[in-house]
């Protein structure tokens, strides 16, 4: 974890800094040709496709009536966990549910002389998650992305993940999802953008995934909607010199475990923190720790404490990063929140870790990575909707506007658009 001084200086200006942003940009030209060759098989050949890809990299041969999980085991997987875990994820479901209940929006209608105008709100017809399986566990993958679009009222949700895990099955029965897919990789993207003999073609795919997922969600964008091209996680805590240095460590390092392209940042306007938190790390948390060799490279190479002069600079320098989560840690944090305008999350308070939020708060922890925070939001339930205009005018509320639609078009250029309103005024 590398310290750099910031005070009196030109942050915009740190070779630093610019390095961290940059560092999400993805070597796709190696990956590219590859994922293209996998999306057109799929396109073309589906069942098979699939097929041959999953026993290629994956090592697994499946027959068409083998991709799905049959319920029984889906169910069978819920009654096996543990108990304890049983009860953290029907918590985590029912409060993350109880939160995105509140995101759903209404169709509405607006009146006035001689119109009636509104929008009709109704939800996407099918969605696809992907989550990643093998020896990984994710469950909170499949409740983070399954509740919105359950709340949403998504009729087919379906899930892509290779070889999942008792967890993730248990996770979907709890979501009360029924389809289950053993694919995964380009190749299930593909299968879920595309449609197959067996797997249905969706309208919406969400989820994380390794480079070879995200690019093949670049690439069927338009033959779907998709959530976002999701970039290594990050985390920046902003801290004075009341936070607690070891809690800002485990934080920090909570984030560079996932990944060793994960950045975990601190800015701080106390010296005296930014060493603590660097000796802690190396010193005290990394030793013995079950994932250190993850964990050491992505701070070596993406562990930055900043300092800086106060802490508006602080939330500056925040803003200019825009960070997937931030926290703040801070005497008085709620002073520093009109002040943030791009972060994913904001988790404000010495109590609110980043891994709360993760798993059981309530909040989506699918936000956007690699400064996508300054144009986009957490996955939600407005994700999973879509919006029609719903247009009536009368003759009363015809000849309210016709001139100015005529002006108009007459000034694009238009003649067919002023015909068709000119053909009205002499019924």
């Amino acid at each position: 974890m590398k310290i750099v001084d910031l005070r009196g200086k030109d942050y915009t200006k740190s070779e630093e800094l610019e390095r961290l942003i940059r560092r999400s940009d993805m070597e796709i030209d190696q990956y590219e040709g590859s994922v293209k060759e996998i999306l057109k098989n799929v396109k073309e050949r589906g069942d098979e496709a699939v097929i041959e890809y999953t026993e290629r990299f994956d090592g697994v041969k499946l027959k068409p009536d083998e991709f799905a999980v049959p319920f029984e085991e889906i169910e069978k997987a819920y009654e096996s966990i543990e108990e304890n875990v049983r009860k953290a994820l029907e918590v985590s479901y029912e409060r993350v549910r109880r939160f995105h209940e509140a995101q759903i929006e209404h169709s509405f209608f607006l009146e006035e002389d001689g119109m009636m105008l509104g929008q009709k709100v109704v939800p996407m017809e099918r969605a696809g998650l992907y989550v990643p399986g093998g020896k990984a566990a994710y469950p909170s993958t499949v409740i983070m992305n399954a509740v919105p679009a359950v709340v949403a009222g998504v009729k087919d949700i379906i899930i892509c993940s290779p070889n999942p895990n008792v967890y993730t099955l248990a996770a979907a029965y709890i979501c009360g999802i029924h389809t289950v897919y053993r694919i995964g990789g380009a190749q299930a993207i593909g299968a879920m953008a595309y449609g197959t003999q067996t797997v249905q073609k969706v309208d919406k795919i969400v989820g994380p995934g390794n480079i070879y997922v995200a690019l093949a969600k670049k690439n069927v964008y338009g033959y779907v909607d998709i959530d976002s091209i999701a970039g290594p996680s990050e985390i920046l805590v902003i801290a004075d010199e009341t936070a607690n240095p070891e809690w800002v460590a485990a934080d920090l390092l909570s984030q560079a475990e996932h990944d060793e392209l994960a950045a975990s940042i601190l800015v701080t306007t106390s010296e005296d923190i930014a060493k603590k938190v660097k000796d802690i790390l190396y010193k005290k948390l990394l030793n013995n720790f079950s994932r250190e060799s993850i964990a050491r490279k992505s701070l070596d190479n993406y562990g930055h404490a900043f300092i800086v002069d106060d802490l508006n600079t602080a939330a500056e320098v925040s803003n200019y990063i825009a960070p997937e989560h931030l926290e703040i840690i801070t005497d008085n944090p709620f002073s520093l929140l009109d002040r943030i305008k791009h972060a994913g999350a904001i988790f404000l308070g010495e109590y609110s870790t980043e891994p709360l939020g993760d798993y059981v708060l309530g909040p989506n922890h699918v936000l956007p990575t690699g400064r996508s925070a300054r144009f986009s939001s957490p996955l939600g339930v407005y994700d999973f909707v879509k919006k029609s205009s719903v247009i009536y005018v009368s003759q009363k509320g015809f000849e309210k506007v016709e001139k100015y639609a005529r002006d108009i078009a007459t000034a694009e250029g238009l003649e067919a658009h002023r015909l068709s309103v000119e053909v009205r005024l002499n019924r």
